[in-house]
């Protein structure tokens, strides 16, 4: 029982759970026809899509959920009540999505759809707050990475999720909306037992995250492929079957790694528990807020008032000038990166791409944003753990390489979707993985999940500014009466100026942001895990 009962099978279920969880990346795939078939215009779709993206990143209600129950040992605590709700939500949302499509509800009116889409993308916050937090909390040392790890398998799912649809229900999005109702439900529900929080700091933790992290990679380079293969020869449904089976052998790997870890574990005499007074921080408290006594010091010999005194609590947080630096940063990076997503396939239809590469580039996406989402919290935890760098400071850096991707894409040339998508994809998904990272840091593990999901609302906010009041109103505005259809790099170029100069703003919050807690990050965060 000891060999299923520990944080390294909680990681491996959280991975599982994480990688039918990213549903709303697949978004391009079925928006065609939910644009046909309601009859809307690209302004419409961008307003249902952003109710997806709402629901997506509004996990307030998840973050609390998680909180108030993470503590109890009945079935409603924890880890599961907040995926329970999320499975709920994610199949009805779903399923009411397929039956607007497939016309057994008639024409909903435009609000009712945008429930549905919002309900759907809900679903996904439950999830990710279960999977991340918990990760957190049974790595605190190497949040970063641990972090990176499920947000990376979050990102990868769209892609996995992509070879489903090819193998079983080839050009049928309305049957890939009935799987994801019931795949990315049940999987879930069947998991959720093993997501647990255990006692953290115990035996080689970093080795063993590390060939995590490899199965990320590995996964990432095996779509990679597969995905350039589907464009240049025609794959036939035997090959289609291999594929998935190969895939379902990688993802099956994560349960080795645990195994060979526990075992390691076991025989240095390591063992775990679940601890409610370490998980709530009571033990952690005293030494934590011990250590920002040098960042007090520090910051009165800088003349810069701290805002660095332990866990904080929503409100206590919104009080201070870092959360609403992180706020803004987020909301110029997740803002243009959504309104990319969403128009992905819009985008190629005016630079004249096939169906088949549309569909690809949103594959692709999901893979350069799971790059992106395991990148930024690995190399993050990497040059902090050797050069003790403000977190903050890889943000800024991110957010100014995907102001050149928009850049990129706004220039029209050829293939210029294909290299300006690969940008902004990886750096989008930077963010995901560090922003919570660095909401843990500077306010605290306890109410990481109310106050990381709190500043995910930044996201479609910002996408509701650049994809609706920008993108959409310009490829209206440009788009021919008679069919519908804008074709031409002018459908896009003036949109794509905008956000790079958006996300370019983004990286001087970022850059502020790093500058004030450079010394919280050095006299703080660091002695946790660097040696004198």
């Amino acid at each position: 029982m000891e060999m299923m009962n520990n944080k390294w099978v909680s990681t491996v279920a959280s991975i599982w759970i994480q990688s039918t969880s990213g549903t709303p990346s697949t978004f391009g795939i079925y928006s065609p026809a939910l644009k046909s078939s309601q009859g809307y215009s690209q302004t419409t779709l961008d307003t249902v899509a952003l109710f997806k993206d709402l629901g997506a990143n509004v996990g307030i209600l998840a973050g609390v959920l998680y909180a108030g129950t993470a503590y109890r040992r009945s079935f409603f605590g924890g880890p599961k009540v907040a995926i329970l709700a999320g499975a709920i939500q994610c199949f009805t949302g779903y399923f009411l999505i397929w039956l607007t499509v497939t016309g057994i509800i008639s024409r909903p009116p435009v609000p009712v759809v945008c429930f549905f889409l919002f309900l759907a993308g809900h679903a996904m916050p439950f999830f990710n707050t279960a999977d991340v937090v918990t990760a957190v909390h049974n790595f605190r040392d190497y949040s970063g990475t641990a972090v990176g790890i499920m947000k990376g398998f979050l990102g990868l799912s769209a892609a996995m999720l992509i070879q489903l649809y090819r193998t079983i229900f080839p050009g049928n999005p309305a049957s890939f909306l009935l799987m994801v109702s019931l795949l990315s439900t049940v999987n879930p529900l069947l998991l959720m037992w093993f997501v647990k929080i255990y006692d953290a700091n115990a035996g080689d933790e970093r080795r063993h995250l590390n060939n995590f992290s490899w199965v990320v990679v590995v996964v990432s380079a095996y779509l990679v492929v597969v995905i350039v293969l589907e464009n240049v020869v025609t794959v036939q449904l035997l090959a289609h079957i291999l594929i998935v089976i190969v895939l379902l052998f990688l993802l099956a790997s994560p349960l080795w790694i645990a195994l060979r870890a526990q075992q390691s574990l076991s025989s240095e005499g390591v063992t775990y528990q679940v601890d409610p007074e370490k998980i709530h921080g009571r033990e952690d408290d005293t030494s934590y807020q011990r250590l920002s006594e040098h960042a007090e010091e520090d910051a009165e010999a800088s003349n810069r008032p701290s805002e660095l005194e332990g866990h904080f609590n929503l409100f206590q947080a919104m009080r201070t000038m870092n959360f609403w630096l992180l706020f803004l940063a987020t909301a110029c990076a997740l803002g243009s990166g959504l309104a990319t997503l969403n128009n992905l396939t819009q985008i190629g239809e005016a630079l004249s791409y096939t169906p088949l590469e549309t569909t690809t580039l949103v594959s692709l996406w999901s893979i350069w944003n799971s790059i992106g989402r395991f990148g930024g919290g690995y190399v993050s935890d990497f040059i902090l753990h050797m050069k003790s760098w403000a977190r903050p400071l890889f943000m800024a850096g991110s957010l100014g390489i995907m102001s050149i991707g928009h850049l990129v894409i706004a220039s029209g040339m050829p293939g210029c979707l294909y290299a300006g998508s690969i940008l902004v994809g990886i750096c989008y998904g930077s963010q995901l993985s560090l922003m919570p990272t660095i909401a843990s840091e500077l306010f605290g593990v306890v109410n990481m999940g109310t106050i990381f999901n709190t500043i995910t609302i930044a996201g479609p906010l910002g996408s509701y500014i650049l994809s609706v009041r920008v993108v959409g109103y310009i490829y209206d505005k440009e788009t021919s009466s008679e069919t519908n259809i804008c074709v031409g790099v002018h459908c896009f170029m003036l949109s794509f100026f905008i956000m790079a100069a958006v996300t370019f703003l983004g990286s001087l919050f970022a850059v502020v942001l790093s500058l004030r807690t450079r010394s919280y990050y050095e006299h703080v965060i660091c002695r946790r895990f660097l040696k004198p």
